[in-house]
């Protein structure tokens, strides 16, 4: 994950158990908008695309099999484990792996930056700092892809986290050009069966 573990019944206990619940996932959403993005442009060889919290891969396993060259990130060691022995990850691709914390990452310029749900696991304090440093790493024509939490998720207490209004959120993406923007809010689960309300904002944005 990101900057912090989540004390759930949300992040406790098997970790390797977690990440291959969740790797089984599909890619999430807003990737595919991002990806289908760039394809639909022609972009060429040698794409360079950072994954945030990667967890066990389900976006990344996507991103390699499109042929692009990934730098996954994670401060969890279990994630690069679970990443590396599954059984549908790509020959012959240029994956590197960053065991790191958010706040101290070193990333790359690059063309493509997901973060898939790991974001919020940015405490608030060093949130500006963090995304400014995904806005500066990414290349003109570049794009953003993620999920920020909002100002009614039912996680909304723990000062570990980042939750945002909306305009708290719009104004994040300011000075981008948003291309993909939904506000999601339900009630259901987390991964580890948790009752969760969920307030989300999916995003996908391009630097000019």
């Amino acid at each position: 994950m990101a900057a912090r573990i989540l004390s759930d019944s949300t992040c406790d206990g098997d970790w390797a158990a977690y990440y291959k619940k969740t790797g089984e996932r599909p890619p999430r959403k807003t990737l595919i908008h991002a990806l289908d993005a760039f394809d639909e442009e022609g972009v060429g060889e040698d794409r360079i695309a950072v994954d945030l919290g990667c967890g066990s891969g389900r976006d990344t396993i996507e991103i390699l099999r499109r042929g692009w060259n990934v730098l996954a990130v994670d401060s969890s060691k279990e994630a690069f484990r679970s990443l590396l022995s599954r059984n549908d990850l790509p020959v012959g691709v240029l994956l590197e792996t960053q065991h790191a914390r958010f706040e101290s990452m070193n990333l790359p310029m690059c063309d493509l930056i997901n973060a898939g749900f790991s974001l919020p696991l940015c405490p608030k304090k060093a949130f500006p700092t963090v995304w400014k440093k995904i806005v500066s790493c990414l290349r003109a024509g570049g794009r953003f892809s993620g999920q920020f939490y909002g100002d009614r998720d039912s996680w909304r207490t723990n000062s570990d986290l980042t939750f945002l209004t909306r305009e708290e959120t719009e104004g994040y993406l300011a000075g981008l050009v948003t291309e993909f923007f939904q506000e999601e809010e339900e009630d259901s689960v987390t991964p580890r069966g948790s009752s969760k309300h969920w307030h989300i904002f999916h995003v996908v944005a391009r630097k000019p």
